[in-house]
């Protein structure tokens, strides 16, 4: 028995939605009801919000598309000042019209100006009949928009006195957007997150033609096992599902295995899975060099990534002031005389430095440092003698500027600037090296 029904809209349809947007069958179902029928007036501002990569603009771009319901369909991204974003959504109702051969260049300066083109193009359209539907993805950016901009959009059907719904896409929730002066409340709608069950059954409709169902769906269950804690991205689970079965499908390629014979395939993509989590979201490589690094049996860190450690080319003495700034951060300041002193005369270890030096300094993060204590272990380690130089304080901040170190507190305190230093031990390692 199908989820979704409605009596505007024909049953095939609806079915043929239902089989688009799996796992989705009850926020369309309140979609529908809210819609109403074509020539009924809707709701006159709807505010969808949920997690990235929940299905938020899938599910909305499917609806009116496989309903053939008016709309129009723009990222405030792609368009991020207001008279870009009206100009686009009068471009958008221009070039959908069937009597409009080209499309004219819109001007639009002021939100009047918007209402009144608005509505001549909805006329031109003759949509006075039925419900026009603009969808805005990425709506958070109106908060970087004029002051009007969004209490306009959440009462348009009001001021063009037309027959309009506006859609909200947004990450976050709408306690964030709502203005100090108040105005308009939508209706709010939420999408939970794809949960593990979801997930695998949207991921299993991806199989290969020439292998069975059932056979990658156990593949989907191996890899949402070791992903599913670190990522659930949809996208992100898709691409490496798609990237890592020809690994899977190696041993029944080679006939040392059949479909079913589950053990034998989990121990020969294991190795493979656990290289994969260390690009997952980073992107270090490409997936045709990912493809070359599990044909040749490779580690990650032999290709040259975007992040890869061991290929950071630094200068010289920025080499040594990250190093520097290292020891700053995670050594107590009590220790300097007894790393960076040659002659610093016996230390007695007292209770109290044996209490705390037991947690390691590692787990409790960076400390931050003033300039002239990173500046003396500087002196203390390197080999030659380093004066205070314009180059020296100008690659400090170069090291800020690349988020190897943070400037911590004002720029203009009396006892000058602290920073801490943000990058790992296995990236000083690398350094150090």
């Amino acid at each position: 028995m199908p989820n979704l029904e409605h009596p505007a809209y024909p049953a095939a349809d609806l079915l043929h939605l239902e089989s688009l947007v799996p796992c989705r069958e009850s926020q369309v179902s309140m979609l529908l009801s809210i819609f109403g029928e074509r020539q009924q007036f809707s709701f006159p501002s709807i505010f969808i919000y949920g997690h990235t990569s929940s299905g938020k603009t899938y599910v909305m771009q499917t609806l009116l598309t496989t309903l053939q319901l008016p709309h129009v369909f723009v990222n405030c991204v792609e368009y991020f000042t207001s008279r870009l974003l009206l100009e686009e959504i009068l471009i958008q109702l221009q070039s959908s019209s069937s009597d409009t051969e080209q499309t004219c260049p819109v001007h639009c300066d002021t939100l009047n100006d918007f209402v009144r083109l608005f509505k001549q193009a909805v006329a031109s359209r003759e949509l006075q009949d039925q419900t026009l539907y603009i969808v805005l993805d990425r709506a958070e950016q109106l908060r970087e928009m004029e002051a009007n901009i969004l209490p306009a959009f959440l009462r348009l059907q009001e001021l063009t006195d037309t027959n309009v719904t506006v859609v909200l896409l947004s990450e976050i929730v709408w306690e964030l957007f709502r203005p100090n002066a108040g105005c308009f409340e939508p209706f709010t709608m939420y999408f939970p997150d794809y949960s593990i069950g979801h997930l695998q059954k949207i991921l299993s409709q991806n199989h290969p033609p020439e292998y069975s169902a059932d056979f990658y769906s156990a593949y989907i269950n191996i890899l949402l096992g070791v992903f599913y804690m670190v990522c659930r991205d949809l996208k992100e689970l898709r691409h490496l599902a798609a990237l890592n079965f020809a690994k899977y499908c190696e041993p029944v390629v080679r006939g040392e295995a059949n479909e079913r014979d589950t053990r034998k395939l989990w121990k020969n993509i294991e190795p493979h899975l656990k290289k994969a989590m260390q690009t997952v979201y980073l992107r270090e490589i490409s997936s045709s060099q990912w493809e070359l690094l599990q044909h040749d049996g490779g580690e990650p860190g032999q290709l040259k990534g975007l992040s890869a450690h061991t290929h950071v080319e630094l200068p010289y003495y920025s080499k040594f002031l990250l190093i520097a700034a290292y020891l700053a951060s995670y050594n107590p300041v009590r220790t300097d005389k007894r790393f960076f002193l040659k002659h610093h005369g016996k230390i007695r270890k007292t209770n109290f430095m044996k209490k705390h030096e037991k947690t390691s300094n590692h787990l409790l993060g960076p400390k931050p440092f003033p300039l002239d204590r990173l500046l003396a272990i500087l002196y203390s380690i390197v080999d030659n003698r380093v004066a205070p130089t314009a180059n020296i304080f100008s690659q400090i901040t170069s090291l800020v500027t690349l988020q190897l170190l943070s400037m911590v507190g004002q720029n203009d305190q009396l006892d000058g600037p602290r920073y801490k230093c943000t990058v790992s031990l296995d990236f000083i390692r690398a350094i150090a090296r």
